[in-house]
């Protein structure tokens, strides 16, 4: 369940729009169709319903910081690095909804993967830093359509995405899903196709091996990158200073 919160904090959030002020986290409109009913959400009733007795336990925790503050937990709860949080979303009503398509699509390749970062303002770095969050959970044929773990150590949140990248051979599963690649070595592991596109591509490659090599780096730059996903677009009235950081449970 705790990989399951994370994956709702991101696409809560992973919807925001720059240009037109639209989407992120603030509003918790997937809540409500047609944006629950996104392809790129099946699977996410699960975790709103899971968090919905804390919410009526704690009414006056929105929606929006709710869903983040757990994101922010299940990070830190899986050995990930801390990331400092903030409270002041407001939640929206059914009219707040984002249209289908702003989140990444794992079939697709680099320049789709650039056009849905660079739309809510990431950089390259930022955007691999991002997708290292795979190294958690794994894929659901029920849901996504494909299927399997990233990583040897899927509940525990470290640079090992980044290392199977670089060090592993990667081919074409042949079966009768979507393409994806599965590793040479153990045939038991997965990458989308999109995660393959970071080391096909020339900057994105670099960011990958950089985080292969220093785990240190990769959670410095993943929290950094997270805070920014998780603040897209809320019109905060607390300072960025004034963020908190959770303690992780022993």
């Amino acid at each position: 369940m705790v990989k399951v919160v994370l994956r709702l904090a991101w696409h809560a959030s992973g919807t925001y729009d720059k240009e037109t002020g639209t989407g992120g986290s603030n509003g918790a409109t997937m809540r409500f169709a047609p944006e629950s009913d996104h392809g790129a959400n099946a699977g996410l009733k699960i975790a709103r319903d899971f968090l919905e007795p804390i919410k009526a336990k704690f009414p006056w925790i929105t929606h929006s910081d709710l869903w983040t503050l757990s994101g922010v937990a299940a990070i830190q709860e899986l050995g990930g690095p801390a990331i400092p949080w903030r409270p002041g979303r407001q939640d929206k009503d059914v009219a707040g909804c984002t249209p289908d398509g702003r989140l990444p699509d794992g079939a697709k390749s680099y320049g789709h993967v650039r056009d849905v970062f660079y739309r809510m303002g990431f950089n390259d770095q930022e955007i691999v830093a991002l997708i290292g969050a795979h190294a958690l959970g794994r894929a659901h044929a029920d849901r996504s359509g494909f299927d399997g773990p990233w990583d040897f150590s899927p509940t525990v949140f470290t640079n090992e995405f980044f290392r199977l990248l670089v060090e592993e051979s990667w081919n074409k599963k042949k079966w009768n899903g979507p393409e994806q690649f599965t590793d040479k070595s153990t045939q038991t592991l997965m990458m989308l196709p999109s995660d393959i596109a970071l080391i096909q591509d020339k900057e994105f490659k670099k960011h990958v091996e950089r985080y292969a090599k220093d785990n240190d780096v990769f959670f410095k730059e993943f929290s950094d990158a997270f805070v920014k996903l998780l603040e897209l677009g809320v019109p905060f009235a607390s300072k960025a200073e004034d963020r908190l950081v959770l303690k992780a449970s022993e």
